[in-house]
């Protein structure tokens, strides 16, 4: 005890050093950041960069909050603003220090509590280069989990903070994803269009990570894109040591490592031992890579709050290690960054090995995959994506706005940093502890609360023109959002007889959309803007959902209506009122049961038949009628003690199935059938905790699985992890297609890798994948698509079916750090989760009209950003009076975008400025008219605003396109391409101990178990192979194609200025340039 009360008297002394600190003769130099202030490396000898680094979880076993003002201790002794406190002072007195920093939500929560003086002596240090800004997102942002529009988002916002506070030398060059669980191609993609000329990440499957290494490949020239060629090509590294010090070396207050020990007459002196264990790591390391540096993480979670400690250590390291270069020693130590090392792996003048697919997933031993996080904590994953739907809305209406209110910009700064911390890969992963995800929820609603104010001033500015007040008033509309209307429960239409609902719709095309209204009984009427009465239809609500214990609601019915021809970028109402009994629509009627022949719904695109024990038998769309079967079914979650690998339990983390054992939930559905004119649908029940509607609306081609599933039961003592299976006779021989972040889709293999001869252990598990939107496979006839409501686990395990993991509910810790088991309750119940699931089916090729990929597509934007459901009261008007009195439609843009381009972002940028995106949503030859290039004209799609000028960006919007210029990186010649095993010794060891992938990072720790050496995948692979596969080959057959007049839609007439093209798969950024009022 005593010695952890002297470590933070330590710390609190630290803390104080800035605040007393002499700034006043601090002089500001000319800027010497980026490249040009790398310290010289030298000729001929190994140089070893030294980065000086903390890794800050923006949440994880403590709140943000705590994380940043180092509160509860006993959780985890970690404090942010202690951190940026101490190694701000450390380097102010050594200019030759240097120091990385990431994590853009903890650094300005710090930066706004300095005075002026530090704020300055901050600019200086990174206009020297001494203080670099690596990455530069609000956080660093799960891979597997994220949806693009959000990364994206949250790197506009940090770089745009960092652009804004330090100018060009607070603009990062390199990435540093070094502690998510597994990369994705989309996010290298993301940072190369970003204008980053590289890349470093931490963890990688163990036998990948091994067979790079024992190749010389763990610095790679990754393609980003299958669509968009060099752009997007990305140079990434796999840092040796995850993101650790090497052993031995960690010389933080939270590591026991012994110091460096120099007193000349000291029994303890160590010098010369610490020195020799160090170059013997780097001789051993430098066996591994193919120039002469190499990257040493000098730093792990949470250090430098003494940074005295470390810099004191790596000083005498340098020294002691540099003097023996007077006796010959070959190797040189330098404070460097990421940036550093990478300028120097450039000006090698080298070639360098090639990548097309990308690394899930993470295995760290041969019974740890890490794909139980990609469905973890269900409902946070269903509430983060709710939450980029309603920032998108907020950011167009705040840009819409006819007047500007003074609150509008801290409501959505608030917006957007809040969904920049829940792309942190311990905040949508479902990683976290049970109290900081109820945190991140509860920070991701008042944020709701924040940007509802903005909309509700904004639609009653629109609706009401010349009345409604820009400041805070009593509004005439309440355009209130129902935040409970996945449990179809919605105070203003339950409690009102006379109501308006306003639709508002995101996209820049026009839309029609199937709503659904939940109401107590019947007897209503709905009325267009123009006066018209619309046909309707009453649903029951299903008994599971009534019956949920929690819910407060007197809705039994939903009223289903088709709202056609919602405007662009804009908004159409609708008056419900109630009527007199009898008045209103039917009844719902329940056909009775069909116990000797298949129950069919469907419309004339699509049929579903159902068997007589109540599951999916068949569907027919195209002419095609085949066998497809849905079911949900169950593992039960491993359960061990963690002390070896074989005895992993399955986790937050971990996926791990006792035995691969899959229990159904029952051999026997009940079912209730209903059908109208605008959707039939049936009601499974297939036991006490699993329910499903599935439905088919009137002019879709596509149906609906709306699934409900929990409490899980546990009173058996066993975890449990759901699935919904969809089987088929489709003949797809192993080969699946998941999505990137819900951009391209990339294709998958059973028992499969690209790079390397796989060994799984794990045959459930090592074959599942992230799918943060969709998931397919086809044969030569017919093809099935299941998209996705939020990210979650899926796999094809053989030929024909796709399974998706849709809830979890585990009852021991992984031991990969959380320490606690995935055992969600609510309201002293197991979590209860809800989604939706949307079915394709028909011809794989030779389809009449628009393709089947191109339909998913389409409807895949369509659902991530339906129309935005805004309730008011409307108990003062009659329905002739509410259509005379308000503006009840309303259209942000003249010219509505073809259905393939995408307005991704209309935001209020700085001053007289909008921040513009347009992306081409459609792959090369997905179809043959939406997968050709579009031209169009900006100012007439946005002539809403009084446009003077525009200019392009990188895509995170924060740098001149036209003048970012990246390193460029030459590839291996292909003759050159393949893996020389044979120029390898055989390894020595007959066992090998893998290095602990377990969190916090505070030490390095190697798992106390031994591999035999054949168990890795170089090593028991040694087959001379050529690697550039026909994916690489084929990405650069599918170099991004130029746009020619023949191909493209023609552009309005207009200024050539405004006029931009888009190919497949592209993503335009730009600056808008507006009138100053």
């Amino acid at each position: 005890m005593s010695g952890k009360i002297s470590v933070w008297l330590a710390l609190l002394c630290v803390s104080g050093y800035i605040h007393n600190a002499d700034l006043r003769s601090i002089q500001k130099e000319g800027s010497q950041c980026g490249y040009q202030s790398c310290h010289p490396t030298k000729p001929n000898m190994l140089n070893v960069h030294l980065v000086a680094h903390t890794h800050d979880d923006v949440g994880w076993l403590k709140t943000v909050d705590q994380y940043y003002y180092g509160s509860e201790t006993l959780i985890q002794k970690a404090g942010v603003q202690y951190i940026i406190d101490s190694v701000v002072e450390a380097l102010l007195r050594d200019p030759e220090k240097r120091f990385i920093y990431v994590e853009s939500a903890f650094f300005f929560k710090w930066w706004k509590e300095q005075t002026p003086k530090v704020q300055d002596a901050v600019k200086m240090l990174v206009d020297q280069g001494r203080l670099e800004f690596i990455s530069g997102a609000w956080s660093m942002n799960d891979e597997a989990t994220t949806h693009y529009q959000s990364v994206i988002d949250q790197f506009a916002w940090g770089l745009r903070m960092l652009n804004d506070t330090f100018g060009e030398c607070g603009r990062p060059r390199v990435g540093w994803q070094i502690d998510p669980f597994g990369h994705s191609r989309e996010m290298a993609s993301m940072f190369a269009q970003m204008g980053f000329d590289g890349m470093f990440f931490g963890r990688l499957d163990y036998q990948d990570k091994d067979n790079r290494l024992m190749t010389k490949n763990a610095e790679m020239i990754w393609h980003g894109s299958a669509n968009l060629g060099e752009e997007t090509d990305l140079f990434s590294g796999a840092l040796y040591n995850n993101y650790q010090a090497p052993d031995g070396f960690c010389f933080d207050v939270l590591c026991s490592d012994a110091p460096i020990i120099d007193g000349k007459h000291s029994p303890d002196n160590n010098v010369k031992e610490r020195v020799d264990a160090f170059f013997e790591y780097v001789t051993k390391m430098a066996e591994h890579y193919r120039t002469p540096n190499l990257i040493l993480t000098m730093g792990e979670d949470f250090h430098y709050q003494n940074a005295d400690m470390w810099y004191k250590n790596l000083d005498k390291l340098i020294k002691y290690a540099n003097e023996r270069q007077a006796n010959g020693s070959k190797i040189n130590l330098l404070y460097s960054t990421p940036s550093c090392y990478l300028k120097s792996l450039h000006d090698a003048g080298i070639t360098w090995p090639e990548k097309s697919d990308d690394f899930f997933p993470y295995a760290s031993d041969p019974h740890a995959y890490w794909t139980g996080y990609f469905t973890s904590r269900p409902t946070l994953k269903r509430f983060e994506r709710d939450g980029n739907h309603f920032l998108q809305v907020c950011k167009q209406l705040s840009a819409l706005a006819p007047k500007k209110a003074v609150e509008f910009e801290p409501h959505l700064n608030f917006m957007r940093e809040t969904l920049g911390i829940m792309q942190h890969h311990d905040a949508i992963t479902g990683t976290e502890k049970e109290k900081v995800a109820l945190d991140y929820a509860k920070r991701l609603s008042v944020s709701f609360r924040a940007c509802g104010a903005t909309t509700r001033n904004v639609l009653n500015q629109l609706s009401t023109p010349g009345s409604a007040r820009v400041e805070d008033a009593k509004y005439k509309l309440d355009m209130k959002t129902c935040p409970l209307l996945n449990i179809t429960s919605c105070p203003v239409s339950e409690e009102n007889d006379r109501f308006t609902l306003t639709l508002y719709n995101p996209l820049a095309h026009v839309v029609s959309e199937y709503v659904r209204i939940p109401v107590p009984d019947t007897s209503y009427k709905i009325i267009d803007n123009k006066g018209a009465v619309l046909e309707a239809q009453a649903v029951p609500i299903p008994a599971a959902l009534i019956n949920i214990k929690h819910r407060a609601s007197t809705a039994k019915y939903e009223l289903v209506f088709l709202a056609t021809n919602i405007p662009a970028l804009g908004y159409r109402t609708y008056y419900i009122e109630k009527t007199e009994s009898g008045e209103g629509y039917k009844q719902p009627r329940l056909l009775p049961k069909n116990k000797s022949s298949v129950t069919v719904i469907g419309n004339s695109n699509i049929k579903l038949g159902f068997d007589t024990n109540g599951f999916l038998s068949e569907v027919t769309a195209d002419g095609l009628t085949k066998f497809v079967s849905q079911d949900f079914l169950f593992y039960e979650g491993a359960i061990g003690n963690n002390a070896e690998f074989l005895n992993r339990s399955s986790g937050a983390y971990i996926f791990r199935p006792n035995e691969n054992k899959l229990h159904f939930a029952t051999e026997h559905v009940e079912i209730e059938v209903y059908k109208g004119d605008l959707v039939q649908e049936v009601h499974q029940k297939f036991n006490d905790w699993i329910s499903q509607v599935v439905r088919v609306y009137a002019k879709d081609s596509f149906a609906e699985f709306e699934w409900l599933v929990g409490p899980i039961p546990i009173e058996d003592g066993i975890g449990k992890e759901v699935i919904t299976r969809f089987n088929s006779d489709i003949e797809s021989q192993g080969i699946f297609h998941t999505d990137c972040n819900g951009r391209e889709m990339i294709k998958r293999q059973l028992n499969h890798r690209e790079t390397w001869s796989v060994k799984i252990n794990e045959a459930v598990a090592g074959n599942y994948y992230p799918i943060t939107t969709k998931i397919d496979l086809e044969d030569d006839t017919a093809r099935l698509a299941i998209l996705t409501d939020r990210a979650q686990g899926g796999s094809s395990l053989k030929d024909g079916s796709l399974e998706l993991m849709v809830h979890r509910r585990l009852l021991r810790d992984d031991a990969f750090g959380v320490g606690e088991a995935l055992n969600e309750t609510e309201f002293g119940e197991g979590l209860i989760a809800r989604g939706k699931h949307q079915l394709f089916f028909g011809k794989s090729s030779d389809r009449e009209g628009v393709s089947l990929k191109a339909l998913e597509r389409l409807t895949q934007l369509e659902k991530l950003l339906p129309t935005w459901k805004f309730f008011s009261n409307m108990e003062a008007y009659t329905a002739e009076e509410w259509r005379t009195s308000f503006t009840n439609a309303f259209s942000g843009v003249s010219l509505v975008l073809p259905k393939a381009v995408h307005l991704m972002t209309l935001e209020p940028w700085h001053e007289n400025e909008l921040l513009v995106r347009f992306e081409h949503i459609m792959e090369n030859n997905e179809d043959e008219l939406y997968s050709k290039p579009v031209q169009f004209n900006v100012k007439n799609v946005l002539s809403s605003f009084e446009i003077t000028g525009m200019r392009e960006t990188t895509l995170d919007g924060n740098a001149w396109l036209d003048e970012t210029h990246r390193l460029q990186f030459a590839p291996d010649p292909e003759q050159a391409a393949f893996n020389t095993y044979a120029t390898f010794d055989e390894p020595q060891a007959k066992a090998v101990h893998l290095l602990s992938a377990a969190k916090p990072m505070l030490g390095v720790q190697y798992a106390e178990e031994a591999l035999p050496a054949g168990q890795l995948g170089a090593q028991s692979n040694r087959v001379k192979r050529d690697v550039t596969t026909e994916e690489v080959r084929k990405t650069k057959r599918n170099r991004k194609s130029k746009l020619n007049a023949d191909e493209a839609a023609k552009a309005d007439n207009g200024s050539q200025e405004f006029i931009i093209e888009l190919s497949p798969m592209e993503i335009r950024t730009f600056i808008v340039y507006l009138k100053e009022a």
